[in-house]
């Protein structure tokens, strides 16, 4: 069943929206400063490719306030835009019933485009 819903997803957005994340992610690693950013698109990239039977863990990495100061960075430079594209994206998918389980992954995107340091995506 995470196949269909994987390729489903791919048709219909899934491909252009994390070959968006890649681009940006290549382009922010363009810079040293941009480095950690770029790494952080593609972890988007790779859950939005395949979001079905993946999903979205905090890591015991020891961060600490570097991870705070890069979500915080991250927040204001796109991160809040991108959350919110996908809420908007989440209740429009959810008005009918089709769409609920897509709108669903687009709710989990808001946790890892808003704030994407400090978590990890892996298979379930």
């Amino acid at each position: 069943m995470n196949l269909i819903g994987n390729l489903i997803w791919l048709i219909f957005g899934g491909f252009i929206s994390a070959m968006a994340y890649v681009f940006g992610g290549f382009i922010l690693c363009i810079t040293i400063i941009g480095i950690p950013f770029g790494l952080q698109c593609f972890k988007l990239a790779t859950f939005i490719l395949w979001p079905f039977g993946s999903k979205i863990v905090y890591t015991n990495s020891s961060g600490g306030c570097l991870q705070t100061i890069g979500n915080l960075i991250w927040i204001f430079t796109g991160g809040l835009v991108a959350a919110i594209s996908h809420l908007v994206f989440g209740f429009l998918l959810c008005i009918t019933i089709i769409g609920i389980p897509f709108g669903r992954k687009h709710f989990q995107l808001i946790e890892l485009s808003l704030m994407p340091f400090g978590k990890t995506v892996v298979a379930a």
